[in-house]
């Protein structure tokens, strides 16, 4: 018996264990089966069986797309190699020549893709305060096609508001596009705000287990699902099955990951607001941050991932991570296991100086992204960390 789940009816979670997983008419598999092979055999002159080269087309990465673009409600989805590879294959959407409005605090890779890749193909960039919308509508040209959307902005935990950012766009006709890595499609669902894409940087909460490295862009509209399938394949940057197949495994234990996750970051969060050494905390669970309000309205949550500012600068964070031992001083993040940073040396290294002072980070600023360990045992080592700093 072939099992057909209509996926719209059923509830997150339930798409999260289900979604692209009865793909194996022989034996009925309840995994989904990974296929390695780069091409398929015609059936003859013009005739497929609706693959013919993986990088085109392949059956397990189909099913981990139809799996995120349900989870995120777009039309379809698109598996690519890397989260970097996501935004670089979302960016070739536009013509040369086109302007694009983006926040000065994003991560540090799309930073340097910006600036340093992107032009050599005539693209034009404005990196403002994506809070102030006043900045935001000054920021638009006759040319402007794309606004691009952080939130929570990396790493400083900063909120855009993606549906009047997105009102903004439309009445300029350009295309939004927003990052959702930090918090999934389980906390935030940007298509229905406003967007017309979404990327993801898979490695991170998706998949959720640092094994495996990719990226995903999903499209609002199947006009612009087409175009993005299309435009991978023309580059290249599609997914490998495997790595497609681990994501897909990843993803069924998504809920339960990012309730563990969010339940130490608050916990973290709020130990870190107490402490002498510490001057701020990014986090926008707290009260006290600007986006409390506005992460309330548009997350169904808070997330995992936060950072802090610590007294005594470059200096105090290094001999604070020489302490850790539950905490790998290590790049990347969403993993279930709890990883400091430096953003100032690590993940926004190819900002310049005065780039990362106009986006706010400092020499003292620690990112972690919060596993789900024990919170005991995380603030512990943390505790024992920030008296060594």
């Amino acid at each position: 018996m072939k099992r057909h789940i209509p996926l719209e009816s059923l509830k997150f979670a339930t798409r999260c264990v289900h979604g692209g997983v009865y793909k194996d008419p022989l034996y009925n598999s309840v995994v989904t089966p990974l296929y390695p092979s780069s091409t398929f055999y015609f059936e003859g002159p013009r005739q497929t069986s609706g693959y013919d080269y993986t990088r085109t087309k392949n059956p397990t990465r189909d099913a981990l797309e139809e799996n995120l673009a349900s989870l995120e409600g777009g039309a379809g989805a698109t598996a690519v190699a890397t989260g970097m590879a996501a935004i670089t294959t979302a960016l070739h959407l536009l013509p040369p020549g086109a302007h694009v409005i983006a926040g000065n605090d994003i991560y540090g890779g799309t930073y340097r893709l910006f600036a340093n890749v992107l032009p050599a193909r005539g693209l034009r960039f404005s990196l403002v305060d994506m809070g102030d919308l006043n900045a935001v509508a000054a920021a638009f040209e006759p040319d402007t096609a794309l606004v691009w959307i952080e939130t929570p902005s990396n790493p400083l935990l900063r909120l855009t508001d993606i549906a009047a950012v997105s009102a903004l766009a439309r009445e300029h006709g350009a295309l939004i596009c927003a990052d959702n890595t930090f918090l999934s499609p389980y906390l935030q669902r940007p298509l229905a705000l406003g967007a017309d894409l979404v990327v993801h940087s898979t490695t991170k909460y998706l998949n959720g287990h640092s094994d495996v490295v990719g990226g995903a862009i999903v499209a609002g509209t199947p006009e612009l699902a087409e175009k993005v399938a299309a435009t991978a394949n023309a580059l290249g940057t599609t997914s490998s099955p495997y790595d497609a197949w681990l994501v897909l495994r990843g993803v069924k234990t998504l809920p339960l990951r990012m309730q563990a996750h969010e339940r130490n970051a608050q916990a973290l969060a709020q130990f870190l607001l107490e402490h002498p050494k510490v001057s701020r905390v990014h986090y926008p669970g707290l009260p006290d941050h600007p986006g409390h309000a506005l992460a309330r309205r548009q997350q169904d949550g808070f997330g995992a991932m936060l950072s802090f500012d610590l007294e005594g600068g470059e200096a105090a964070v290094f001999r604070l991570v020489e302490r850790l031992k539950l905490y790998a001083f290590a790049e990347s993040l969403g993993g279930v296991e709890s990883l400091i940073e430096h953003p100032a040396s690590m993940s926004h290294a190819a900002m310049t100086p005065q780039a990362q002072a106009q986006a706010g980070i400092g020499p003292g600023l620690v990112r972690v992204s919060v596993g789900i360990e024990d919170a005991d045992d995380l603030i512990a080592d943390l505790a024992a960390g920030l008296a060594n700093a």
